[in-house]
């Protein structure tokens, strides 16, 4: 059994289990994109709240549209980077509805994993844990997004190297994870950084990694 299972195992006796996965994700995978673009550089309360106003003000992307950006910015401030957020949602929209004559991307369902991360990726402001989020949550595809969580547990525990960048690790999961398990290993490992393993202070007294961690080793 390698390093990445036992991880995930132990992180399964105290958070989400395989077999029980957390429901997350949207039926039209643009609004998760979108959800997406709004929690750069945030917490999840001040996305979420910027994204239900936005829908609250706009109930369909055509609506977006016809505000203008100007209304959308002010509709999404408690996600910060409103300005530029508002622009590249905007940018985003325009584009997708000129390349498939709507505001949905459901239609890159068909296409695979790689074809929907390089259409993705083109787009603006849309980085690789963007990409993975929408990959994994809205289009149910495999597919493993690091933050910071993840990052540090990677590190500390040594499945990844200390200079490993997320995009790389990213990649590095995405290949040894049983794609069953990306879902539960992605929202885990972010509920182990949150609680435990945290950036100052770790509580490795009362970590189930305790005893696989070169951090502690150390």
């Amino acid at each position: 059994m390698n390093l990445v299972t036992k991880i995930l195992d132990a992180l399964e006796t105290q958070y989400h289990n395989e077999q029980y996965p957390p429901e997350l994700g949207h039926s039209e995978p643009l609004d998760g994109l979108i959800l997406t673009v709004l929690s750069q550089n945030t917490n999840d309360i001040n996305r979420d709240r910027a994204y239900t106003n936005l829908k609250a003000k706009f109930p369909t992307w055509p609506d977006v549209i016809a505000a203008g950006e100007s209304q959308l910015e002010d509709s999404i401030r408690t996600a910060g980077l409103a300005h530029t957020k508002a622009a590249r949602i905007i940018t985003i929209l325009n584009r997708i509805h000129s390349d498939f004559g709507e505001y949905s991307i459901l239609s890159l369902a068909g296409h695979g994993r790689e074809f929907i991360r390089e259409y993705l990726r083109a787009l603006p402001g849309v980085g690789a844990k963007t990409v993975a989020c929408t990959l994994l949550f809205d289009f149910k595809i495999p597919a493993f997004p690091v933050d910071t969580h993840i990052t540090r547990i990677s590190r500390r525990t040594g499945i990844a190297a200390e200079k490993s960048s997320p995009e790389e690790i990213s990649r590095m999961l995405e290949e040894v994870v049983p794609e069953s398990r990306c879902l539960g290993g992605h929202v885990n490992m972010i509920a182990h950084g949150r609680a435990v393993c945290h950036s100052q202070k770790p509580a490795c007294e009362s970590c189930v990694l305790s005893g696989m961690c070169k951090y502690l080793r150390r």
